[in-house]
């Protein structure tokens, strides 16, 4: 039993790395202020993850029955809209904030509208731009996993209804299984984090390359999975 338990952590931290998932928790890094908050983010998406995969799982092995298909593809494709509207937000979020929009008013009294980009700067002035970071639960990253862990269950759940017959060490699979998304994606986001972070205070231009670059990729996988799974 220590064997597969140990197995399905193992599992579980290669279950976080899946194209999918990176897609999502890196959409979701671009809006963090601080590598702190991005491991943040990965932990909460592995305990949304955990917390669907564990009650869909739960139902399917006391009930001695398999997720339907067509549920399954239902679910897969609502992971696709949601990456694809994670990667439009990332994209938005890129040219709302590379160009500002202002009314400039003139010594002499004349008042005029116009855009001003801060690519490229190093600094910006700290009255105009100071603003409060959220720091509440960052609710978004648990939905985001919530609708991963639906989507993700029904494989899981026939891994392991094919190697144990306890309901009771089926639940604990699963639940080790979660633990272990939960470490991978943590550990994962400080990748994701760090040249998010890095560029950010210096190469405004690499920033923005990579935030255009993770926008596109999940825009990108979403587009794939929906049209994968498209219900017919």
């Amino acid at each position: 039993m220590l064997s597969v338990l140990l197995m399905s952590l193992l599992i579980g931290m290669r279950h976080a790395l899946e194209s999918d998932h990176l897609a999502a928790v890196a959409s979701l890094a671009t809006r963090s202020p601080s590598l702190r908050q991005t491991v943040r983010l990965g932990a909460t998406w592995g305990l949304g993850h955990t917390l669907t995969l564990f009650l869909f799982g739960s139902v399917v092995l006391w009930m001695d029955t398999v997720m339907p298909e067509r549920l399954a593809h239902w679910l897969e494709f609502a992971v696709g809209l949601m990456l694809v509207g994670l990667g439009i937000d990332v994209l938005r979020r890129l040219w709302r904030e590379r160009v500002h929009f202002h009314v400039h008013r003139h010594n002499d009294g004349t008042v005029h509208f116009h855009a001003h980009s801060h690519q490229g700067q190093r600094a910006h002035d700290t009255d105009a731009h100071r603003h409060e970071h959220p720091q509440g639960f960052p609710l978004r990253a648990l939905l985001v996993g919530l609708v991963h862990g639906m989507a993700g269950s029904a494989a899981l759940i026939l891994l392991t209804l094919q190697t144990l017959h306890d309901p009771w060490l089926g639940m604990l699979y699963m639940l080790v299984f979660g633990i272990g998304s939960i470490l991978g994606m943590g550990a994962v986001s400080v990748v994701i984090a760090w040249p998010l972070k890095a560029t950010g205070r210096r190469l405004t231009w690499a920033h923005n390359g990579l935030q255009a670059t993770i926008g596109l990729f999940t825009l990108g996988s979403g587009l794939w999975i929906a049209l994968e799974s498209a219900p017919v």
